[in-house]
């Protein structure tokens, strides 16, 4: 296979020079305008009298004048009668607490506005966690303010009830030899636990069930067997110089993502060229997930060959290092080589050598820690003092509470938050059928969802924002979750939420729960912590202070034992069961990603309207199929499907897998494995809010029944003999991001001529050109566009030069300028502050973290799945991906792209009404009232950042509406008075027909600069920082001030591998971007 080292590319489209690629490249608005679906050549030819025409008219001009003899509702600003001492109007307050969902943990500061949390910011004193953020932290503040959310206990035909009544009717129900059943996700909370063990104090006979969605099982069973500890390992992968992962997507979704993607980026950033250097990682997979499309090298094999591979693994390193060979199923002759080199490079770097892997089979799971072992990892890259206990659930456990249901012998059955057994195990109907057969059943959610419809009772639970807790995600360390508003509902007179474990106390009667107290469950928290916690610490002589400290604080560790661990695992069985390659000709893999989950997040817009960093989707679950290179100009799909990104329009096809056939999607992805596809989890939600079902349409498809069970119960993730039909229909409202908003890459002219080539005359050809290298249109007679640069780490020095020149030619080029950008920068932008900000692409990773942050801070609205569809999506942030390398298996770049604060910036000169200009500090400002929405600027951006309310998506400027316009629009999803609540008051909501863009967070800044003044000091270095910067758990953004130049934002800037996007054009941009590198192992191309 070529490997295009240099190549850089999108997608298929601009690859094969498309004419719909061509035309997305040179057309500024791609947007559909409705008058052109009016003015349609069927519609102008259909016969229409001239009285048809009058009542049109009529209707229209009657239409006018109603709507102007409305009255604009009046919206007060009502000042507090009686003000909190603790709020100060306009002041933010912020509050320590933890983002815990399930096994999704992340240690956050809570950002309050009049009592209203509005923002999630990362605790940095966490060591857990380290100040980062993921998308679904950031994200859960919007679920608070979920209109879909119960107010108030519910009976099972869906009448209201107090808690009085509920507390008799359930507590009349349970008897003291009742066979009850608490059923949850990973639960990370101590205090929970302790909660639920006095409830089974009351009634013995009490089991808890954990169990997770996307499932770890396997692991815990292969290191009981193995080292006697039923838990996950702490996995350094700061201290690894070689990782190969096995279908373990760390950087995304596995285990601690925020944690590990901090730790995995401190052996990838390079801030010294002459001393660089970078840990390589291999990842072994069949589709392209996050994790993998931020490896060095991808081995791909399909999911079946998972065991061939890490058992070859397991053996050439055991050959190398003296061990004991086992037999078992083989790999290809071609995979196998390639895994013989893995091993040898594994083995170079022992002690500094880790393997991990997503398998879900305990075999395999034995053999990845006779690897480690074998490789001296255990007590280097691996330790088990802290050992992670974000991963509890038990496949095997919800399997015989299955069982056991369906056999009678179940009495009452508790479902926790979060968990829907009845959606999301690979054998819910089984467990429906079971739920039919249990006498008493109550589900905790604070949600609709598809188990507590089946309920007899709903007692909903607080928000986390709303209660009180604590959490351990590892040993030793632990954190506090505190309210940070009283709870809603019942604020507002109505019955209200409770949090759970009270009512699981309630129902107990329990005496070690305060029934009389203010706030009873705080209370029972507080004693557990005065009875565990407070004797682990010397440093606090009363427990009052000791509270006061870490509930400041949020953060509470305590040292723990170094732990020496052997192993004792039998390689040999282990061998045994792995799995053996099916031999079939189509395999597909089910995977989880960054926003959804196991869907658990269905409901929620702003994760849903978050494309998935590798197929740039939203709003639904695609069939992810492999592209295929002839080698010369043509890339065929799987059975020749062919999906348009560029019009938003993609071939459904009839998936089937055993019994169960269902209708999809299909989406072409670079690195998919030929003879495999993939299809995401946490789709195809049947009962839950109005995000979850837009339009009361299923968004996506559901794949948990196609999931299977193995020999020991677990959960597999993968399916053989797969079958794809072919096309069947198009999905019309296909929404993909990937070609909107580009920055003019094509092969054609001014003109809409191909582009030739200088030396040999003939058409520019994908075969021989760089294609990222071909712009044309806005710098005139330039013909490359500096967008991204990307070197293995060998070339650095020819980088740097390559760099360096092309600085120079722009230079050059720019010189030629009638206002000479040196002159006037040091007249206007070299006194006081200059913002400017730096991105380093090695260290994003395409999380999406802050591009969610971007919105929860900007109040940037959402449009739903038909406005993106026709280009209208709103987001500041878009994270562009882009491929490199060989065609079929291509390396990854992400680079988020924003308004880039320009200092030549061309949108500002061309407005009419001055509504966009620039600040003394560099900032390219809007303002927002004179804005008339001309759209000339967004013509004029040249990276295409800037976004124009088509219609009021926020209802900023509309009346109350409760249903769905007449064109079908989604109903805006902020146009409720509770979703409203999340708005951040220091940013102005934009209305109908004006352009909006990224502003620096000019918000904070001006905070910042305020607090100085009122302290009579000078604005101190990295004091203001961004959203997308505090949201990264990569420290991938600096932002900062340029003219400060002993900040550490200059430091960053003054590196050789900086480069500006599109310097040649002079509009000099204050974004610099750091060249991604990358140490792949070239022998593993061969």
């Amino acid at each position: 296979m070529k490997n295009k080292k240099k190549e850089v590319w999108v997608g298929v489209e601009q690859l094969t020079n498309d004419p719909a690629f061509q035309k997305a490249s040179n057309d500024e608005f791609n947007e559909v305008i409705y008058f052109d679906k009016i003015a349609d050549t069927r519609i102008m030819e259909t016969p229409a009298n001239r009285r048809d025409f009058l009542k049109v008219l009529g209707f229209g001009m009657g239409t006018a004048v109603m709507a102007a003899g409305c009255d604009i509702p009046v919206k007060k600003a009502i000042p507090y009668v009686m003000k909190p001492d603790s709020i100060v109007p306009g002041i933010a307050s912020y509050y320590a607490s933890s983002f815990v969902q399930g096994g999704d943990y992340c240690a956050v500061l809570v950002k309050t506005r009049e009592g209203r949390p509005i923002k999630i910011e990362g605790n940095s004193f966490s060591k857990v966690t380290k100040g980062g953020t993921s998308a679904r932290a950031q994200a859960s503040v919007l679920s608070l303010y979920d209109t879909s959310r119960f107010d108030g206990p519910v009976a099972a035909d869906g009448t209201a009830m107090t808690w009085v009544d509920l507390d008799k009717a359930i507590s009349g129900k349970l008897t003291a030899n009742a066979t009850i059943k608490i059923i949850s996700h990973t639960n990370l909370s101590p205090s929970s636990k302790q909660a639920m063990a006095d409830f089974a104090a009351k009634y013995p006979n009490t089991e808890i069930v954990m169990y997770d969605p996307v499932s770890s099982s396997a692991m815990l069973q292969a290191n009981q067997q193995c080292f006697g500890q039923q838990v996950v390992p702490d996995y350094h992968f700061d201290k690894a110089r070689m990782i190969v992962s096995f279908d373990a997507d760390f950087l995304g979704t596995w285990i601690s993502p925020i944690e590990y993607a901090g730790d995995y980026i401190k052996n990838r950033k390079i801030d010294d060229v002459t001393k660089a250097s970078m840990s390589r990682h291999i990842q072994v997979e069949s589709h392209m997930s996050l994790t993998g499309s931020n490896a060095d090298n991808r081995i791909l094999v399909k999911p079946s060959e998972q065991g061939a591979a890490i058992l070859a693994l397991y053996n050439e390193v055991a050959k190398a290092t003296g061990g004991s060979t086992v037999s078992g199923p083989a790999l290809s002759a071609d995979k196998a080589a390639k895994i013989v080199k893995v091993a040898k490079e594994l083995v170079g770097n022992r002690t500094r050598a880790l393997v991990v892997s997503g398998s879900n089979n305990t075999g395999e799971q034995v053999l990845i820690n006779a690897i480690n072992d074998m490789l001296g990892s255990y007590g280097n890259t691996i330790t088990f003092e802290n050992a992670s206990l974000q991963r509890q659930g038990m496949d095997s456990s919800v399997r015989s509470l299955v069982k056991a249901m369906n056999s009678g012998s179940v009495n009452a059955i508790f479902v926790m938050d979060g968990a829907n057994p009845a959606y999301d195990l690979p054998d819910s109907q089984a467990f429906v059928t079971g739920l039919a057969k249990v006498g008493l059943k109550v589900s905790f959610s604070g949600t609709p969802n598809e188990t507590c419809s089946l309920c007899d009772y709903v007692a909903p639970t607080h928000h986390f924002l709303e209660s009180w807790g604590d959490a351990a995600p590892k040993r030793g360390h632990y954190s506090l979750m505190q309210p940070t508003i009283n709870p809603i509902f019942a604020a507002v007179g109505r019955e209200g939420t409770r949090q759970a474990e009270e009512s699981l106390l309630r129902w107990a009667s329990s005496d070690k729960l305060n029934t009389t107290a203010d706030q009873p469950y705080m209370e029972y928290v507080k004693a557990y912590w005065e009875a565990n916690m407070f004797p682990a610490q010397s440093r606090f002589s009363t427990f009052q202070d000791y509270w006061d400290s870490t509930l400041h604080d949020g953060i509470f560790e305590v040292e723990q034992t170094t732990i020496q661990v052997a192993f004792s695992g039998d390689v040999n069985a282990a061998a045994a069961k792995v799995r053996k390659p099916s031999g079939s000709e189509l395999e597909i893999s089910f995977f989880e990603t960054v926003n959804m989950g196991g869907g658990v997040y269905a409901n929620n817009p702003w994760l849903q309207e978050m494309p998935d960093p590798v197929t740039r989707c939203v709003w639904g679950n695609n069939l992810t199929i492999p592209v295929k290179w002839d080698g010369g100009n043509e890339f065929t799909a799987f059975k020749g499907l062919n999906p348009m990104e560029i019009y938003s329009e993609a071939d459904k096809v009839e998936v089937q897998v055993g019994e169960v056939k269902q209708l999809t999607s299909v989406i072409r992805q670079f690195g998919q494995m030929e003879g495999t596809v993939g299809l995401a989890i946490g789709y195809g939600r049947k009962n839950t809010g109005k995000v979850g079902r837009a339009l009361g349409q299923q968004v996506g498809v559901d794949v948990y029944p196609w999931l299977s069970v193995d020999a020991d119960g677990n959960t597999q993730y993968f399916a053989a003999n797969v079958s794809v039909s072919d096309k069947v229909e198009t999905d019309k409202e296909f929404a993909c991001v990937q070609y909107h908003h580009t920055m003019g890459v094509t092969t054609r002219d001014e003109n809409g001529e191909v582009m030739k080539d200088k030396e040999t005359g003939k058409d520019f050809n994908v075969d021989e050109k760089t294609v990222m290298t071909l712009g044309s249109g806005f710098q005139g007679g330039l013909t490359e566009r500096s967008i991204i640069y990307q070197s293995h780490l060998n070339e650095l020095p020819e980088l740097v030069k390559h760099i360096h020149h092309k600085r120079e030619e722009a230079e050059h080029l720019n010189s030629k300028s009638l206002y000479p950008y040196e002159e006037y920068k040091e007249n206007f932008y070299s006194q006081g502050h200059h913002w400017e900000m730096h991105i380093d692409l090695n260290g994003c990773i395409g999380c999406g973290a802050c591009q969610v942050a971007c919105v929860a801070e900007n109040n940037v609205p959402v449009v739903g799945k038909h406005e993106v569809h026709r280009h209208h999506e709103m987001s500041w942030i878009r994270i562009d991906r882009y491929y490199y390398g060989d065609y079929e298996n291509p390396n990854v770049v992400y680079q988020p792209m924003m308004c880039q604060h320009c200092d030549n910036a061309p949108c500002e000169n061309v407005c009419p009404v001055a509504a966009t200009n620039h600040s003394s500090e560099g900032l390219n400002q809007m303002a927002y009232n004179r804005c008339i929405g001309t759209r000339y600027c967004a013509n004029n951006c040249p990276y295409k950042v800037r976004r124009f309310n088509w219609l009021d998506y926020t209802t900023a400027d509309l009346f109350p509406i409760n249903e769905p316009s007449a064109m079908k629009e989604e109903l805006p999803f902020g146009a409720d008075n509770l979703t409203r609540m999340v708005l951040n008051p220091d940013v102005t909501v934009r209305s109908r027909g004006v352009i909006e863009k990224c502003s620096f967070c000019v918000q904070r800044i001006q905070e910042g600069k305020l607090s100085a003044k009122k302290e009579g000091r000078a604005l101190r270095d990295s004091e203001v920082k961004s959203a997308c910067q505090t949201a990264c758990p990569t420290g991938a953004i600096q932002f900062g001030d340029g003219n400060n130049k002993e900040s550490e934002l200059s430091k960053k800037m003054d590196n050789p591998l900086n480069y500006y996007v599109l310097e040649e054009i002079n509009v000099r941009p204050s974004i610099a971007y750091k060249a991604r590198i990358n140490n792949r192992n070239e022998e593993l191309d061969a």
